[in-house]
């Protein structure tokens, strides 16, 4: 059973117990990684072929090692010109491998921080709510010309631009 599947950016083709060197991942080495973007999986005889990821199925890996791959030569010249440019680039890799192949049924795990942040905005509808509203006991002259503009574009008040403080006060009461 082989699976092709988007890793960091590239496509690889992987089997179970293979040892894979990916672009860094940014999990810390020893943790178990979870692929859901799944492109081809080939079980035997059934080939199934994602348009473009397949529904429901996975690959799971744990993360090796953290290592720095060869080092890559640039070098760079024009004839004649007297122009030579030498630069070497070592890239940052992981390396990673496949515990197991999930034909169908896979759930990605869920990521704690975007569930946080869903969480919050739903929390700072209701008090921005609240501040936009000016209550009947507000005293309006203590507030700032920008406070008070909000607070006419809230209520739909058209022309606040031009308006000085006295007059957005006069508006909103």
């Amino acid at each position: 059973m082989y699976a092709i599947v988007e890793i960091a950016g590239q496509q690889f083709k992987v089997a179970k117990d293979q040892k894979v060197f990916v672009h860094r991942l940014p999990e810390a080495e020893g943790e178990k990684v979870h692929f859901s973007n799944v492109m081809l999986l080939e079980d035997g005889k059934n080939i199934t072929i994602g348009a473009p990821a397949i529904e429901g199925a996975a690959v799971e890996a744990k993360v090796i090692k953290h290592l720095k791959g060869d080092k890559v030569i640039v070098f760079k010249k024009k004839r004649r010109k007297g122009y030579r440019v030498k630069n070497g680039h070592r890239q940052y890799l992981s390396e990673i491998v496949i515990e197991g192949i999930i034909a169908s049924g896979a759930k990605a795990p869920a990521k704690k921080a975007a569930t946080k942040a869903a969480a919050k905005p739903a929390e700072a509808k209701p008090a921005a709510a609240k501040k936009t509203a000016p209550k009947a006991t507000e005293d309006l002259s203590s507030k700032t010309v920008a406070e008070l503009k909000d607070l006419a574009k809230a209520k739909g008040i058209e022309g606040i631009s031009a308006m000085k403080k006295a007059d957005l006060i006069a508006a909103l009461s």
